[in-house]
């Protein structure tokens, strides 16, 4: 996601890969989930981990999982934007652990298909930059996390909601909205180069924009206007998994941390990583770290600008976001959130 990229310098596949399995596994293990009779296991092939290892992986993880008393169904995405309805048909047909499998764009997908819903959502990383995974302290080995599940515990959180171009884009995000650069990046990534080099993608599309001349748009937190060419809008601190940029937020809390950056083009933006990485970004002229509960923003009338959600293109201004409070169940360990 462009989160990975800003931080360090700052699918459309058939379901030919992997038929439902069905894994009903009654020995007992040290590794098991309690409680949970009815998992189903949802996974994107195309996601990074398994589009390089094909389905082994999902089948270890799914056997890890499916060591206590219940049963693990495996059903893999067949395209994009297919993880969410999957999510409803097995919670209306009796599933009472969803478990995703993938990057956060996959993620995102499949909560989409939970909100509201008293299910709970485990997730097992398997993508490029894994932010839900890494703020969350589950760690980066899938399998290892997969046995780790068993420690994890229900909590409540909210959720952020935005709608976008005029009302035709309304999406749920639980990590983060960006309008703007980061937003302009997502867009320009090309998807084979990132299938094939991951995070490097970002780079090529980042450094196509070095020195470019940055919409301005005007954004209104919680009623208060400002001007900026990027805005983040985030309800975890972990920025494209190697760093933070907001600072006292969690998925526990009912509000955004609003970071808003100036700058008519991309330039101040190197001085901004600097900042990131010497954690002084809050410091920094041209920088503004805000608490909100509602972010609205309009383009200029002669530019378009971009917004993605979760780390994938959402869409363009004008946009609103909000949070939605006791949206969604998500699986933690108990040292999360913690401040």
């Amino acid at each position: 996601m462009a989160a990975q990229l800003l931080a360090e310098l700052f699918h459309f596949a058939n379901g030919i890969f992997h038929l439902p399995l069905n894994y009903n596994l009654t020995r007992k293990r040290e590794n098991h989930i309690t409680g949970y009779k009815n998992t189903v296991l949802i996974y994107n092939p195309r996601a990074g981990q398994f589009e390089r290892k094909g389905s082994s992986l999902i089948d270890r993880a799914a056997r890890i999982l499916g060591n206590g008393s219940g049963a693990v169904t495996v059903a893999p995405t067949t395209g994009p934007g297919t993880a969410g309805a999957i999510a409803r048909d097995h919670i209306a047909r009796g599933a009472d652990l969803v478990v995703a499998a993938g990057g956060d764009g996959t993620i995102n997908e499949i909560a989409e298909g939970m909100v509201n819903s008293q299910v709970p959502l485990a997730v097992l990383p398997g993508g490029t930059a894994n932010v839900l995974a890494v703020e969350t302290r589950l760690g980066l080995k899938l399998e290892r996390v997969a046995a780790r599940l068993r420690e994890l515990r229900p909590k409540r959180i909210s959720v952020g909601h935005v709608t976008c171009e005029g009302g035709r884009v309304s999406r749920h995000f639980l990590l983060m909205a960006g309008i703007g650069l980061d937003a302009h990046i997502v867009y320009r990534v090309n998807a084979a180069l990132k299938a094939r080099t991951g995070k490097f993608a970002y780079w090529v599309a980042a450094w196509s924009l070095l020195g470019r001349r940055l919409a301005q748009f005007q954004v209104e937190v919680d009623g208060r206007p400002y001007t900026c060419s990027f805005a983040l809008v985030s309800k975890v601190r972990n920025y494209g998994g190697d760093f933070n940029i907001a600072r006292d937020v969690t998925l526990f809390d009912d509000n955004f941390e609003v970071v808003l950056f100036e700058g008519r083009s991309t330039l101040p933006y190197v001085k901004y990583f600097l900042g990131l990485a010497l954690n002084r970004l809050g410091n920094m002229k041209g920088v503004r770290v805000l608490t909100a509960t509602r972010v609205t923003a309009r383009s200029p009338e002669d530019e378009r600008v971009y917004v993605q959600i979760d780390g994938e293109f959402a869409g363009h201004l004008p946009a609103d976001i909000r949070i939605v409070p006791d949206a969604l169940t998500l699986m933690v360990g108990d040292e999360y959130g913690k401040r």
